[in-house]
């Protein structure tokens, strides 16, 4: 060949079955270095052979590397098992003393009178076809698949490609494929299995759970209070088309926050409404006629009468609490008015001939409802 030519040096050949499973530059290292046991004479060792290897001609015959890629490479194959080193790192050192990973009847060079060998044809797979011992342990070293995993998908595999009848060069290489597809749906498989199942959507016989339910009850919350708020919590997380993943929790915190709505806005509320039966006043009211120092007592026997007089009125009001102040402290009043009246007029007895001890009438006193205005 002519020094024109595009291509004046030996070509270096690559499998790329091997290259998919460890990596490109791994495979061409590795087969370079394998090449040499043809040229070189090995020494055998723990049933391996092994030889030293110039880094000159290393960095030579791979001109497109440098020290640091040889290194970074041979580290990676050895990693991956697949290349033994007895030598220190090509920085440091002169020579790669090196091994394939594999017995010695693997690695024996080959007799220069040896044919050469025949490409053999695309075949249909064979009935009882096996992958590689290497390819095993490929799969175990590249990917972490577990050898008892690898075997699981052959029966599969032969079967897939056996109905097809299509033939192939490389069964290895499609069994290496198949297996490692398989093995990443696996791993996603266990993820998803470990994984909290998220529940789409809300169906309408939602219940919240019995220890959700014991512990809003136990903050206060009337049960029938909760009832009534499941279908509106339903509806709300299914018009937004997701729910969330707590959804207990997230049910004790929108009835916790509607419950303190509807007890403010019962007790603050502005709206009129009618007394009902078993109406009390607030301790509120009750610290207020202490302080204006109305006996409680006193206040309490006049509860009754405010709440028939108001239910026969049949009338609403904003405050019912404040209505009943005014009843008590108008009845005080008038309670201390009149016995003011009484001890004066027993002093005007002997006077007034009439000796009336009230200024008002029984008539006038049951009569009265000046305190409801």
């Amino acid at each position: 060949m002519s020094d024109s030519s595009l291509i004046p040096e030996r070509q270096l050949v690559f499998s790329p079955g091997l290259a998919a499973t460890i990596g490109l530059e791994e495979t061409i290292l590795l087969q370079h270095l394998q090449a040499q046991f043809e040229h070189r004479e090995a020494d055998i060792r723990d049933n391996h052979a092994w030889l030293n290897i110039p880094r000159d001609y290393l960095l030579r015959s791979l001109p497109f590397w440098n020290v640091e890629d040889l290194v970074r490479i041979s580290r990676s194959l050895v990693d991956k098992g697949v290349l033994l080193v007895g030598s220190p790192p090509l920085h440091n050192c002169e020579h790669l003393l090196f091994a394939v990973n594999e017995p010695v009847r693997a690695v024996a060079p080959t007799p220069k009178t040896a044919p050469a060998p025949t490409r053999r044809s695309a075949a249909l797979l064979p009935v009882h076809w096996a992958p590689s011992e290497d390819l095993l342990q490929l799969l175990a070293l590249n990917h972490n698949i577990p050898r008892q995993f690898a075997m699981d998908q052959l029966e599969d595999f032969i079967f897939y490609w056996r109905e097809r009848g299509e033939t192939s060069h490389a069964w290895e290489n499609k069994f290496r494929q198949h297996v490692v597809s398989n093995w990443r749906r696996h791993q996603q498989d266990q993820a998803e299995a470990f994984r909290q199942p998220e529940q789409k959507t809300l169906d309408n016989n939602w219940r919240p759970s019995l220890d959700a339910m014991e512990i809003m009850q136990r903050s206060g919350i009337d049960s029938d209070f909760i009832e009534q708020a499941i279908p509106e919590f339903i509806l709300y997380w299914r018009e937004r088309g997701a729910a969330p993943k707590t959804l207990n929790s997230k049910f004790i915190q929108h009835i916790r926050i509607q419950w303190a709505r509807y007890s403010s806005s019962l007790e603050h509320s502005t709206e009129p409404k009618r007394i009902v039966d078993h109406w009390q006043p607030s301790e509120d009211v009750y610290d207020i006629l202490r302080l204006s120092h109305i006996d409680i007592d006193f206040a309490c026997a006049l509860l009754p009468e405010f709440i028939v007089y108001w239910k026969d009125s049949n009338q609403a009001q904003t405050s019912w609490n404040s209505k009943f102040l005014q009843h008590v402290k108008y009845h005080w009043a008038k309670r201390h008015h009149l016995e003011g009246a009484g001890s004066s007029n027993a002093g005007q007895q002997g006077t007034h001939s009439t000796g009336r001890t009230r200024d008002r009438s029984l008539q006038d006193d049951l009569t009265d409802t000046s305190w409801a205005d």
